[in-house]
């Protein structure tokens, strides 16, 4: 039985427990149930908000300030959800991890992509942005002269989900839209201040206190691998290769390929040396390769090439010498099997290219080897190979198609950044098939800290401006959680934990002093803050009701139909509002649901 399956269950039961109690009278009055939703109401607290709200031209200007940026998110916000729902009616993704409806939840060790190891801060987070939130609300409730009935908190089971303040309904309805407008949009209005406000102190002292710890940092290995018969896995960290050492990820691949031999040594960052008998592991392949029907990757039947053309082959250096100039070779498994087919790059050539024009056929898969007659194996040597010659120069591509080998007379076009291209899309690894000798999977510390750093613009080409860039980090945090989906990349971010926190440490930035552990509390809590509290503004931004989208949709509408020639404003605004909250209905719902029910 999964996470998922238990807390419905518990949740269930829960639920059957308060109404139980409700049914028996022995719930208390300040207490209310809404389905599993729990309520637990209070007036304790309106002194308070008396007292803060009492310069009140200054709240009203913060309030108007508020209104024009949640009224531009919220048609924003619905202007994405319905591009988004139509994009997958037109054209259903498939279903992915991203999609699966448990992710929707935020509730760590439910959603996938929230481990329970960031509970705190994911709660303390949600807590800060339910009380700025509401706290919001009923500010400007009494900046208005709004009553407040009654404040409280909303819980799912045990979990905190919500907080609310209750606006006495008479009252909210004599004051005018201009004051109702500003009390509903002070919640995401608080919520984006939060962000902006943790974003700036996480951009700035935190992560410029922290550092990447020297070595290369390993996020896991593969099944059959060396790594994995030495016992190297995920939170290693390799600070040399024999008695070479390792600074970064980039080293470890250049010091490994100076090693002659099979057997290497590395030193791990607590001083341990692993013996590494290195064989050429596959850890990927592509469908349309030449060798797909002798290789897998699966983790219960990995492939180890030993041979080529019977040339033993231990590392990828020895499988380049083996190939060599030979465009068609063989390869051994440790299985026995044997599989021949041309070695070069995998590509699809792109229609309309100058490769298409050649006579390449277009959206088919081709194995090129040769440029002029000069080897090529992999993109790497595409690349390199292509760079000395300038659009508009002929070239004798050689490729195979269909497993037979013919040349083309191709005219280099240019590409965006007027370099020379043949207009393909080249897959990595030698005919689509990728190696490793150690197995490992490099995890991307130096990327991650300079995401949470807020330079997510050096990731897409540099973006202006220090608001231009503010923005754009903030979007970079935003799909850190996400990054193996949204970012490409192999693992996904929630923060320093246990596994990943040795990958980092503490320099000689301003808050160095707090320590490496503090500090990366300090780090998690802001990030998490800010992620929390941006998606708290953003969702209750979404023009429907009973979110405060909603309501700020039902006074502009209210404002604009007001004046209109019409004696029936009151249900236009009505027929207006409900058609705006259907369609963001139906949006949300094909937003998680359709992968999986068009997707087929």
């Amino acid at each position: 039985m999964n996470t998922l399956v238990w807390v419905v269950a518990g949740i269930a039961f829960y639920w059957f427990g308060v109404m139980l109690l409700d049914s028996q009278g022995f719930l208390p009055s300040y207490v209310g149930t809404q389905g599993p939703i729990t309520t637990i109401h209070t007036k304790r607290g309106r002194a308070f908000l008396d007292w803060i709200a009492g310069p009140k031209r200054l709240w009203r200007a913060w309030g108007n300030f508020g209104l024009g940026i949640a009224l531009v998110v919220m048609v924003g916000t619905f202007l994405l959800l319905v591009v988004q729902a139509i994009a997958i009616v037109q054209n259903p993704p498939p279903a992915t991890s991203a999609t699966q409806p448990q992710n929707v939840l935020v509730i760590p060790g439910v959603n996938q992509f929230l481990p329970l190891s960031v509970a705190p801060e994911i709660l303390f987070g949600l807590l800060v942005g339910l009380v700025v939130h509401e706290g919001g609300h009923g500010i400007m409730c009494r900046v208005e002269d709004i009553e407040i009935r009654s404040m409280g908190l909303a819980t799912l089971a045990v979990l905190p989900v919500g907080a609310f303040v209750e606006p006495d309904e008479e009252s909210r309805e004599h004051a005018d839209r201009g004051s109702q407008s500003r009390m509903f949009a002070a919640g995401v209005t608080n919520n984006f201040a939060v962000t902006v406000l943790t974003f700036v102190l996480l951009f700035g002292p935190v992560v410029g206190s922290i550092g990447v710890a020297p070595g290369a940092a390993i996020g896991g290995s593969f099944d059959g691998s060396a790594a994995a018969e030495a016992g190297i896995g995920a939170g290693d960290r390799i600070v040399a290769v024999d008695d070479e050492r390792i600074e970064s990820n980039d080293d470890l691949d250049a010091a490994l390929s100076r090693v002659d031999g099979r057997t290497v040594t590395v030193t791990l960052a607590d001083g341990e040396e692993k013996q590494l008998e290195r064989s050429l592991l596959v850890t990927g392949i592509h469908p349309e390769s030449p060798f797909a029907s002798a290789i897998s990757v699966s983790q219960d039947n990995t492939t180890t090439v030993e041979a080529v053309n019977g040339t033993p082959v231990h590392t990828e250096d020895e499988f380049r010498r083996a190939v060599g100039d030979n465009p068609v070779v063989t390869l051994r498994t440790e299985r026995g099997e044997t599989v021949t087919g041309p070695v070069g790059v995998l590509a699809t050539v792109q229609s309309d290219s100058p490769g298409a024009n050649a006579g390449l056929p277009a959206e088919q898969t081709v194995v090129i080897t040769a440029i002029d007659g000069e080897r090529i194996l992999d993109a790497s040597d595409l690349s390199s190979t292509t760079d000395q010659y300038e659009p508009g120069d002929t070239v004798t591509v050689t490729a195979y198609v269909d497993g037979e080998r013919d040349e083309y007379e191709v005219t280099l076009g240019e590409g965006d950044d007027g370099s020379p291209v043949i207009g393909i899309f080249a897959v990595q690894g030698y005919s689509g098939v990728t190696f490793s000798s150690v197995g490992v999977q490099l995890y991307p510390a130096s990327q991650f800290l300079g995401l949470l750093g807020g330079q997510f613009g050096d990731f897409v080409g540099g973006v202006g401006g220090p608001v231009v860039s503010f923005l754009s980090g903030v979007l970079g945090v935003l799909l850190l959680p996400f990054s193996s989906v949204s970012l490409g990349a192999t693992y996904n971010f929630a923060g320093f934990v246990a596994w990943n926190g040795g990958f980092y440490t503490a320099t000689g930035g301003p808050l160095s002093g707090l320590g490496e552990w503090w500090l990366f509390v300090l780090a998690n809590v802001l990030f998490w803050t800010g992620w929390v509290n941006l998606n708290l503004g953003f969702f209750n931004c979404i023009p429907a009701f009973p979110l405060d989208g909603g309501h700020m949709l039902r006074m502009s509408t209210e404002a604009v139909v007001s004046r209109l020639p019409t004696d029936q404003d009151r249900q236009l605004a009505t027929m207006v509002t409900t058609t705006v909250g259907l369609v963001m209905l139906v949006s949300l719902i094909l937003m998680v649901f359709g992968p999986q029910l068009l997707s087929g």
